[in-house]
């Protein structure tokens, strides 16, 4: 096993060392840089990793729990043309043993994905400056073991310097309601039902006014036939009726007769028929429009349980806000999934405001500890807070349940191309390079296979369920990319 895993590793370096021609440039770049990270452990016991920064001028990642740095090691980010986005990303998906289809088949083990288009941190060779195409190379081990640690969603900031959170404390920031914090699960819990009896009582309804439909569809035609049959006996004793009349002999006149009591007799039972099989078809068709306006109650009660259990189960998840002077909007994700978008006033929108993320790292006694990493020129991270004013409606829909890992991301930046339904937040600078990201498709081109998940993917009867669950072992779901 030892030797496979040497083979494959020198195989690997192979490929990706061929890979890459360092220019005039990121020679100079390489030359310059004289103090070269490396790796080491907190001495310490680490908690759950919160977020990793990357350093594309030291080349080096930081990971952090919520009391600092737990792991640090060098990098190898993007070379000149191709270079690592800076801005403000998650990981999306885990795959321990990924290989590019992109670049010959190269081995890129321990991937945590942060863009579906393939910006992804992995493990690879570092030859002590920038040398890929676009990804974050990490140490073998030091990728391995962040693997085993971190999760889906797990914040991944990329500074075109150093970068580093600081403790922040300021009254903008969200602070939540313990009796809402308690009562959530089983609110959860208790819509999550009402949704479930709400899609059965839809579906129940649906196949009823599909029946009473089906039926009241057939009606008329039973009227039609009936209505035939009566104007032909109608026709058969107007013309009895001539005939007797026209008789001129006892035994023609019998005949007449007898046509004309059999055609009254045949005429007087269709119309009780008819008149029978017409108060049915109004009933079936009374039936049908019932069942349709009972389908349409249904459908929309079950549209309306289902949207509340999904913002219920989605209160357990922390709550990401963006808020883009760009766009003048502010923008809600919880779970991956997108909440709530609307306008919001900037004050001096035309004025430089930087890229901030302030993270609620965990509980504390008023409520939440935070912290703030400035990534961005512009105002420092308490002044552009005190930029924004969060509406007050917004702020009791999210601050209540706002939990540890919940966070407010304030950039000059609208949301980036590779954002969709299954990302966190992803900001890019566009003051920075951004090669490793133009020369990848965008996240469209992304083909779902084999998930039977269908819109947001939460793969219940009624539209939600956990954003961190997904189809692999690690956390990633099944999917194929044709470009990387």
């Amino acid at each position: 096993m030892t030797s496979r895993f040497t083979i494959a590793t020198l195989a690997a370096t192979a490929v990706l060392t061929a890979l890459t021609v360092a220019s005039p440039a990121d020679a100079a770049a390489k030359q310059a840089n004289h103090a070269h990270p490396v790796e080491a452990t907190a001495p310490r016991d680490a908690g759950e990793p919160i977020m990793a920064i990357v350093s594309i001028k030291s080349q080096q990642v930081t990971i952090y729990d919520a009391d600092g740095w737990i792991l640090r090691a060098p990098v190898s980010t993007g070379i000149k043309g191709r270079e690592t986005p800076a801005g403000v990303f998650a990981v999306v998906e885990k795959d321990k043993d990924h290989h590019s289809n992109l670049y010959d088949d190269a081995w890129m083990p321990n991937m945590e994905r942060i863009t579906w288009s393939g910006i992804a941190l992995h493990g690879g060779p570092l030859p002590g400056y920038a040398a890929s195409h676009g990804c974050i190379r990490m140490p073998y081990d030091f990728a391995e073991n962040l693997f085993g640690k971190t999760q889906i969603g797990m914040r991944v900031i990329i500074a075109p310097n150093d970068a580093e959170p600081v403790a922040f404390s300021d009254p903008k920031l969200f602070v939540p309601n313990a009796d809402a914090l308690a009562a959530a699960p089983a609110r959860a819990e208790t819509l999550a039902r009402a949704a479930a009896e709400a899609a059965k009582t839809a579906d129940e309804a649906k196949f009823g006014a599909t029946a009473a439909a089906r039926e009241a569809a057939a009606a008329p035609a039973a009227v039609r036939k009936l209505e035939a049959l009566k104007t032909r006996t109608d026709a058969e004793l107007v013309f009895a009726e001539k005939m007797l009349a026209a008789a001129k002999t006892d035994q023609d006149k019998a005949r007449a007769e007898d046509l004309q009591q059999k055609a009254s007799a045949k005429a007087a039972d269709l119309g009780t028929q008819l008149e029978a099989v017409k108060a049915d078809a109004k009933t079936k068709l009374d039936a049908a429009a019932a069942a349709k306006d009972a389908l349409k109650a249904a459908e929309a009660k079950r549209t309306k349980t289902a949207a509340a259990a999904r913002d219920a189960k989605l209160a357990l998840e922390p709550v990401s806000v963006f808020i883009s002077r760009a766009t003048k909007k502010l923008y809600v994700r919880r779970g991956f999934a997108s909440t709530i978008e609307i306008p919001i006033a900037i004050r001096d929108p035309d004025k430089p405001i930087g890229t901030h993320v302030f993270t609620a790292v965990a509980r504390a006694d008023s409520g939440l500890r935070w912290t703030a990493v400035t990534i961005d020129t512009g105002d420092d991270a308490k002044d552009a807070l005190d930029r924004i004013a969060i509406p007050q409606d917004v702020l009791d829909r999210i601050a209540p349940t706002a939990a540890p890992h919940s966070s407010i991301i304030i950039s000059d930046e609208p949301p980036n191309r590779e954002q969709n339904y299954r990302t966190e937040f992803v900001v890019v600078l566009n003051n920075q390079p951004q090669g490793g990201l133009a020369i990848r498709k965008p996240a469209s081109d992304m083909v779902a296979r084999g998930n039977d998940w269908g819109g947001y993917g939460y793969g219940n009867n009624y539209g939600y369920g956990d954003a961190r669950q997904y189809g692999s072992p690690y956390g990633g779901a099944s999917y194929y990319y044709p470009r990387w």
